[in-house]
């Protein structure tokens, strides 16, 4: 049971899912280390160093038989994380106890897990930003062309569609696996670097230069990493964070974006997010339906942008090799952003694919709007049909500000039924409406839609879609 006077992070019990919690996990993480000093000892030996065969095979063995118990009080007498779990790792693998972190420094083991971490983080927010993309697909298809009432500056505007509307967070999100893939394409690996990045240590070991670089290179391999960063102080520059967590703050960015706009839609009834059959909206007004999803990504998502601040202070207040103020930071803003962007796409996700329209409300706020921008088609029609163009202009303004009159006095819009009743127009209630259908007014939204998605969303969803189906599964809101 939790200890009730011991402070909880809400985004491990609340938010982030349990996918991303391992990759972060205490488990992962000192599991990574030992296997990162398991690839050093077996690529040491492969360059030529002495390493006995039973000090591998013990090591290969006890890569996750790791006691954090035991692992705390080696830290309490050294402290120091690192040669704690050196003289750990030694008992778990007597034969290997001598050889352990061989050459290495902290920043060996720290670094280049953190690097891991931000590859298997990156691959999971990968996942989730795609499942969300073909969410989000199948909505904008299936509402490709219901006509709504567009907005700009959160007034009414040209007519566009619910599926088009829907294009415009899909783009964004594209946009993020584009991104996305370069980041994980480009990621390297810190490799074996020394004290201060010079490799004395390991050209002390080896004794040749070109044994360092297979070294490194091995290591890395090992590690799954193509490259090494070719220089590096102590640490692997933090710039890499600060682009990471860029790329996270965009991400957010996106779904921020997109949570607003549900918002708003919700607050218009035309757009609402999926609704329990027991759930509540507030504690003192039973009627309420909050849209409570979208506003905690949208708060998840600041918490991410925000975030992003801490590895550009970080990487510019570095002091020529290194310097230690960046560790404590570094252990809460990296996980932090991670959690808290992957908490807010399980949202996201749960979201979109639950999204409820009502085209009853959409087509009435539509029709109280269109014979306003209408208007130039009922002034070309009526100068065909041989009005003066200026005259039916005049008096088209009249009618226009008379009947926004009536709005504010909260009546109903009856701009039709004055153009109807002017002569000058010569139309009829009916031959008006029937010039004023929505699906006149959108353009080329529905084929728009159906480009985005053949030309632009379908290669991202046959390139990520099956690997992220198996890695994840579905979206679990647990509060």
């Amino acid at each position: 049971m939790t200890d009730p006077n011991r402070y909880s992070h809400p985004l491990t019990d609340r938010y982030a899912s349990r996918e991303m919690q391992r990759v972060f996990s205490p488990a992962h993480r000192y599991g990574t280390w030992r296997r990162l000093w398991l690839a050093l000892a077996e690529s040491e030996r492969e360059v030529g160093l002495d390493i006995p065969d039973d000090a591998i095979e013990q090591m290969r063995g006890a890569l996750d038989s790791i006691d954090l118990g035991k692992a705390a009080e080696y830290e309490k007498r050294f402290r120091h994380d690192v040669m704690a779990h050196v003289h750990l790792f030694g008992d778990d693998a007597p034969a290997a106890a001598g050889i352990i972190h061989l050459g290495a420094t902290s920043a060996f083991i720290g670094d280049n897990t953190d690097l891991i971490l931000h590859r298997d983080a990156l691959q999971l927010i990968r996942d989730r930003v795609v499942l969300c993309i073909e969410a989000l697909a199948a909505f904008a298809r299936e509402y490709r062309d219901l006509p709504t009432l567009g907005y700009t500056h959160f007034q009414p505007a040209q007519p566009t569609t619910v599926g088009k509307r829907c294009t415009l967070w899909l783009q964004d999100l594209v946009l993020d696996v584009e991104e996305l893939d370069f980041r994980l394409d480009t990621l390297r690996f810190r490799g074996v670097r020394g004290t201060t990045g010079t490799q004395a240590s390991f050209l002390e070991l080896l004794g040749d230069h070109d044994k360092v670089d297979a070294l490194d290179r091995a290591v890395g391999e090992r590690m799954g990493f193509r490259e090494t960063y070719p220089v590096s102080g102590q640490t692997y520059t933090r710039k890499v964070d600060q682009a990471l967590q860029s790329t996270l703050a965009g991400i957010a960015t996106s779904i921020s974006k997109m949570s607003h706009d549900w918002r708003i839609l919700a607050h218009l009834r035309e757009v609402e997010e999926p609704w329990e059959s027991e759930q509540i909206g507030s504690s003192a007004m039973p009627y309420k339906r909050n849209p409570m999803r979208a506003e905690r990504i949208g708060a998840l998502a600041r918490h991410v942008i925000v975030l992003a601040q801490d590895p550009a202070f970080t990487a510019a207040t570095q002091w020529l090799e290194r310097t230690l103020d960046d560790s404590a930071n570094r252990r809460l803003s990296i996980p932090d952003a991670y959690l808290a962007l992957d908490g807010a796409l399980v949202l996201a996700e749960n979201v979109a694919r639950g999204l409820v329209v009502n085209p009853a409300v959409i087509a009435k706020n539509l029709a109280e709007h269109l014979p306003f921008m209408a208007t130039e088609t009922l002034l070309m029609q009526a100068t065909k049909a041989g009005g003066d163009r200026q005259d039916l202009h005049e008096r088209i303004r009249r009618h226009a500000l008379a009947a926004a009159g009536e709005m504010k006095a909260g009546r109903p819009s009856d701009l039709v039924e004055r153009i109807a009743s002017d002569d000058a127009f010569g139309m009829s209630a009916d031959r008006i409406h029937a010039l004023i259908d929505g699906q006149r007014f959108v353009g080329r939204a529905p084929e728009q839609v159906d480009r985005m998605l053949e030309d632009t969303v379908r290669p991202v969803l046959d390139r990520h879609l099956a690997g992220a189906r198996d890695r994840v599964g579905p979206p679990e809101v647990r509060v």
